[in-house]
């Protein structure tokens, strides 16, 4: 009879030294692949960064994905060699919108993803990102990144699914399952609550046990539902207690309420961090103890044995509290498969990384995620109306992928069929247009000269860079990243060249029909000059692909989709700014504001219209059912985001003005229309009582049925008595009637 990896773990952990044990807990990470590398690593570590993901740097010819594989496949033989019990070691790596240890493909950014209000979408995204990972032996990602966003001005915004817990555990969620299906590990981070007051980067977080419980858990919980099996701590503090040592997070709530059985990974150099940071311990024998007793496993990136072994000689930890990090690290290693097939297939990876169906899901994907923000009936240009463009912003001459976790360490992704915008724009019209690309100083001279005129935007974010102002950045904005060692932070030098709003404005006033197209990873005041222009999208970071999407889109080769996965604010005042939050005592306006977004969420605009029709409501013995009828009343083809929102009232406690619990994109011909039910089970109507008790307590709730978060077309009451949902007297309203995604006190 087979043992199940869980035995199989126990049985090899009997027969482990006290070093060998330790060693499974720590790992390593060189930037140096070249020269004497096998010499100046430690073969016995159970984790590695693996090496591809520096192979490229100073090179004229980026490294072939057989190269890569080959290179990581002598990387864990030369460990397996090298242990006494011939443990295979983990090749982990980034992954965020691509698998990041070479020039692989290169999907949107997650909040351009998040903009397609589409898991089954994502899930595909991810599951070729795994693909690509296992097709040269990376078997662990650092991702997908579940923290909400409630503050833009953080600068890893672009790295998110946006704000919504209902959206980001669903886009989460699928991340996971798309990983794993390939035999590799998905770690979802940062846990938990990775930013605070300001939007600052892993400061101390002030958030109550209640809106951790409420908000910031359940994507992790989603997570680990789909099958992720580790997990990256954070880097702050919360209740007084790092992340990488806090037991409530990692033991109390992750293990024992939630029965998690895979293991902890500490973001890299967070257990020093709790010496050099949060001053909790006064070496890194103490530290490595602290972390590992809480319930971390693996201290990342690197080698810290002597720590490790130290903290045991000390007495500051057992040899039992070990055996549990070791257990789970070599549990989760028999489970994906890595003892029986420690190796990759070499001769695969070149014809399977950015192959064909690859690349086209990149360009699928592209075009969900890009949102119309503003149309008085510019877009879609007409292409036999067009003979010259004039293209403005330096932007315009990027392959749009921004330069968060894109592309391997110190070398720029780089690809066959990745266009620029201006690439692009050149490739649809060939020789019947010409294209002109006009710096800042040209506006004036070269846009009244074409048919078309657009402008492109550059933004300063990233990890490092949180934001302090929402404005377009202008000429004196310049950044140049820093190598943080174990960080592994961009470090390509970012400048703006230009002052964006006056550019833009000037282009407006010469040209009253010139389009704005954003690239940007988070929301970006435009009070400035969104009234003197007539179309502005929302391109995110479209990825490899994104360029070619953008333009198919402009001239309505494909109808723009994508909804907003977090709230536009009209300026950096306004913030932190979400629409799921909790009633105000007074109100929600500023003597100079009204408190009202610049664009809410779930907003987006399409070139067809669309009606909702028929809304009716039925409560099961499951929960509860919302059908209705979608028809595309307009003359093109498109898609629509319908939304289903819960406002609750005479609970417990105080609930939030509303929140997303189901959506469904649906795709319509002109004319065509579609009969669709929305499901929401009995969970959705439960909260947490005073008590911090959750279930289905009494209270009753309004289902809010629209195409974003202020656009509401029918409602609906039901109430919970004696743990029994029942239907109230139904209520329609029109769109008339929701004014505001802030409902008035």
């Amino acid at each position: 009879m087979t043992q199940s990896p869980d035995a199989r773990a126990a049985a090899l952990l009997k027969e482990l030294t006290l070093d060998e044990k330790i060693r499974q807990v720590t790992a390593d990470m060189l930037f140096d692949v070249d020269g004497d590398y096998e010499a100046r690593r430690d073969a016995l570590c159970g984790s590695y960064r693996n090496p591809g993901h520096f192979m490229h740097q100073g090179r004229k010819t980026p490294a072939s994905p057989k190269a890569v594989a080959e290179r990581i496949n002598r990387d864990v033989r030369c460990s397996i060699e090298a242990q006494p019990h011939g443990i295979p070691p983990i090749e982990n790596g980034e992954a965020l919108h691509g698998a990041q240890w070479g020039m692989t493909t290169n999907f949107p950014q997650p909040i351009g993803l998040a903009s397609s209000f589409d898991p089954a979408l994502v899930e595909r995204v991810a599951t070729v990102i795994g693909k690509e990972c296992a097709a040269v032996g990376v078997r662990q990602v650092f991702a997908p990144v579940v923290n909400l966003v409630r503050d833009c001005r953080w600068g890893r915004t672009v790295e998110t699914f946006g704000e919504d817990v209902k959206l980001t555990s669903d886009l989460g969620a699928a991340m996971c399952r798309g990983f794993e299906t390939n035999g590799v590990i998905a770690t979802p981070k940062h846990f938990a609550d990775n930013y605070s007051f300001g939007g600052r980067d892993s400061n101390y977080a002030e958030t109550s046990e209640r809106t951790m419980r409420e908000t910031i858990l359940p994507p992790f919980k989603a997570c680990f539902a789909a099958g992720a099996q580790s997990v990256m701590a954070a880097y702050n503090g919360w209740e007084g207690v790092p992340c990488s040592a806090n037991k409530h997070l990692l033991t109390d709530i992750l293990r024992n309420d939630w029965g998690f059985r895979g293991f902890v990974v500490s973001d890299y150099c967070g257990v020093e961090g709790l010496r050099t940071a949060h001053r909790i311990a006064d070496s890194d024998a103490k530290a490595a103890a602290l972390a590992l007793q809480a319930g971390l496993d693996v201290i990342l990136p690197f080698n810290r044995f002597h720590a490790v072994k130290a903290a045991i000689e000390k007495g500051y930890l057992s040899e039992a509290d070990l055996d549990k990090n070791v257990l789970r690290v070599l549990a989760t290693k028999f489970r994906i498969g890595l003892f029986d097939a420690p190796y990759c297939d070499e001769a695969a990876a070149d014809s399977l990384v950015r192959c064909k169906a690859h690349r086209a899901l990149a360009l699928e994907a592209a075009r969900e995620s890009i949102v119309l923000l503003k149309n008085e009936g510019i877009l879609p240009l007409q292409k036999s109306a067009v003979r010259r463009i004039g293209v403005f912003g330096e932007s315009a001459k990027l392959i749009p992928i921004g330069s968060n976790y894109s592309g391997p360490y110190q070398a720029p992704w780089q690809g066959e069929d990745a266009p620029t915008p201006l690439e692009a724009l050149q490739a649809y019209f060939g020789d019947a247009a010409e294209i002109c690309f006009g710096e800042s100083d040209a506006i004036e001279t070269l846009a009244p000269t074409c048919d078309v005129n657009l402008y492109f935007t550059t933004i300063l974010e990233g990890e490092g860079s949180d934001r302090s102002d929402l404005r377009l950045p202008a000429v004196r904005m310049h950044r140049t990243g820093e190598d943080t060692g174990g960080l592994i932070v961009d470090t390509a030098a970012q400048s703006v060249t230009e002052n964006q709003e006056d550019a833009i404005l000037r282009l407006c006033a010469t040209d009253p029909d010139a389009i704005v197209v954003l690239q940007n990873g988070a929301p970006i005041d435009m009070t400035a000059w969104i009234d003197h222009t007539k179309a502005v999208i929302e391109s995110w970071y479209p990825g490899e692909q994104g360029a070619k999407a953008l333009t198919e889109i402009l001239f309505g080769e494909t109808n723009p989709c994508g909804k907003l996965p977090i709230t536009m604010p009209k300026s950096v005042g306004q913030l932190p700014l979400f629409y799921a939050h909790k009633p105000s005592g007074r109100g929600y306006a500023y003597c100079d504001d009204d408190g009202l977004p610049l664009f809410a969420f779930g907003y987006g605009l399409s070139y067809t219209t669309f009606a909702l029709s028929d809304a009716t409501l039925t409560v099961t013995e499951d929960g509860a059912d919302v059908s209705f009828c979608l028809s595309n009343t307009g003359g093109v083809e498109g898609a629509e985001v319908v939304q289903l929102y819960l406002a609750s009232h005479d609970c417990e406690t105080v609930r939030p003005v509303r929140e997303l619990k189901a959506y469904e994109r649906i795709a319509l011909r002109a004319g065509e229309s579609k009969n669709a039910v929305l499901h929401l089970s009995k969970e959705t109507f439960c909260y947490y009582d005073a008590a911090m008790r959750f279930g289905l307590h009494d209270g009753g709730h309004t289902l809010l049925l629209g195409t974003a978060s202020d656009n509401i077309c029918a409602s609906f009451e039901v109430s919970v008595h004696a743990q029994t949902l029942r239907k109230e007297e139904i209520k329609h309203s029109s769109p008339a009637d929701e004014k505001s995604p802030w409902p008035e006190d």
